[in-house]
């Protein structure tokens, strides 16, 4: 009988108790409940502003002279830049010389550094390849940018224009405003759940994952030990687990709804690209919102499923000209061209006039057109003028030694290009005078943990004078 009085006390002991955990169950859902209302809102304000960019660049692509006209008006306002008084582009073209990315340090800094460009110098590209990209980047791969689904891996960014609002809204893995590389790959690795992993460049991508090689014990215990965050040592044991299969997959293993990879284009980053697709993200999309140099943005891509490296010349800010590249000679071209005045097929070097400092500047970065777009050229990058092998007096251009190197991995079963480098060999000759084959090796270029992930060879290239050494797996 005693016993359903007894029920009833402890009942009424626990009520508070009930009561506090209930509360804190409401306000979690309420919290999470706005969270994603804020999120969707967000998206619903980058959604709008997206078309609303669209709309502009389908404008600006139909009407490339009056666009490009603009662009460079507005470029010719900045501070830096009191001596030009015209902004007609005939007379811009014709009464100011083409420079180059050194003589302009010069001339404006005296031989410093030019200074980085702000947000406010970006020009509109800027804001269409980010606004743009993103959108793109959701329909082609659905909840890539839901909450918790995205993280990035270095201090650097792929998008181009930083969107406070609703850009830090769309809610990323990992501490916000953090300046600590090794947070950000924490974080990322606490979350198994990602869909997209985001880094400055393929190549600061590729530095992450052999340093997550060459650190992944030490990542594994501080997942374990909770530092930071709560302890999870079921996840450190799944880091170990993958990190013991080897490199090949290892991001898919890591986060298995994993779809795509986003980077930005900065020029010469298709080996960076092709390494990791073959080993660390094989399997794996990559997607890159923009091609970007030192003074903006200089092309975007509007479809995520289009190959790696096209990307269209928008005729917006920064100001944009095209210097024939004149194959098999040393010549240079009399003039520029417009972007209206691009032919496909062939190569051109980029000119540009910035709102900051650039003027007529050449960039050394050259294109191929490969289509059209409306009326502006749709290019993929090629080489950067000024590489060359010349230890001996040759001249070997980038694009000549990236189309020998590619062959002979071709020809080395197996063998998967990391990276490389070109040195002088001290001992070793040009061949031997036995006629036997020199497989002589010299000293190792490569330090660090590149070569603690792969086989350093030295392998001579039969088109290549001096002996190039190269860094495979």
């Amino acid at each position: 009988m005693l016993l359903w009085p007894l029920l009833l006390l402890l009942l009424l002991l626990l009520l508070p108790t009930l009561a506090l955990l209930m509360q804190q169950r409401s306000q979690d859902a309420r919290l999470s409940w706005l969270a994603g209302l804020q999120h969707r809102v967000a998206w619903g304000a980058l959604v709008w502003a997206a078309t609303w960019q669209r709309w502009r660049l389908e404008q600006s692509t139909l009407h490339v002279h009056e666009s490009q006209q603009q662009a460079l008006r507005w470029c010719l306002q900045g501070a830096q830049r009191p001596h030009c008084s015209f902004t007609d582009i005939s007379t811009f073209r014709n009464h100011l010389p083409l420079t180059k990315a050194s003589q302009t340090q010069e001339e404006e800094n005296g031989e410093q550094p030019l200074p980085p460009t702000s947000n406010q110098d970006l020009g509109e590209a800027s804001l269409q390849a980010t606004v743009l990209g993103l959108v793109a980047l959701n329909k082609a791969y659905p909840e890539v940018l839901a909450q918790g689904g995205t993280a990035r891996l270095t201090l650097t960014s792929p998008w181009p224009q930083p969107l406070p609002w609703p850009g830090n809204t769309l809610d990323r893995v990992g501490t916000r405003g953090t300046k600590d590389p090794r947070a950000l790959l924490l974080d990322a690795l606490r979350s198994p759940g990602l869909r997209a992993l985001e880094a400055g460049t393929a190549v600061e991508l590729l530095d992450v994952f052999l340093g997550l090689e060459a650190d992944g014990e030490e990542l594994a215990g501080a997942i374990a030990a909770g530092n930071p965050g709560a302890p999870l040592p079921e996840r450190a044991a799944e880091l170990r687990e993958a990190l013991e299969q080897g490199p090949r997959g290892l991001a898919l293993r890591l986060w298995p709804k994993l779809q795509v990879v986003v980077t930005l284009d900065a020029g010469g980053q298709a080996e960076a690209v092709a390494a990791l697709g073959a080993l660390w993200c094989q399997g794996l999309a990559f997607f890159s919102p923009a091609y970007a140099a030192s003074g903006g943005v200089l092309g975007l891509n509007l479809q995520p499923e289009q190959p790696y490296g096209l990307y269209l010349l928008p005729p917006g800010a920064p100001f944009i000209e095209l210097l024939p590249v004149k194959e098999g000679t040393q010549e240079e071209a009399a003039s520029t061209l417009l972007l209206t005045e691009a032919q496909q097929g062939k190569e051109y070097e980029l000119v540009l006039t910035d709102h900051a400092s650039l003027t007529r500047c050449r960039l050394g970065d050259v294109v191929r057109v490969v289509g059209v777009y409306n009326q502006c050229p749709v290019v993929r990058f090629i080489y950067r003028l000024g590489q060359t092998l010349s230890v001996r007096g040759e001249d070997i251009g980038e694009d000549l030694f990236s189309e020998a190197l590619g062959r002979a991995v071709g020809q080395w079963p197996g063998a998967k290009l990391l990276d490389h480098g070109c040195v002088e060999s001290s001992i070793l000759e040009w061949g031997r005078t036995d006629g036997a084959e020199d497989t002589r090796l010299g000293s190792c270029p490569f330090t660090g943990s590149m070569c603690a992930h792969g086989v350093c060879s030295q392998i001579l290239l039969r088109a290549l004078l001096p002996t190039t050494r190269c860094l495979w797996r």
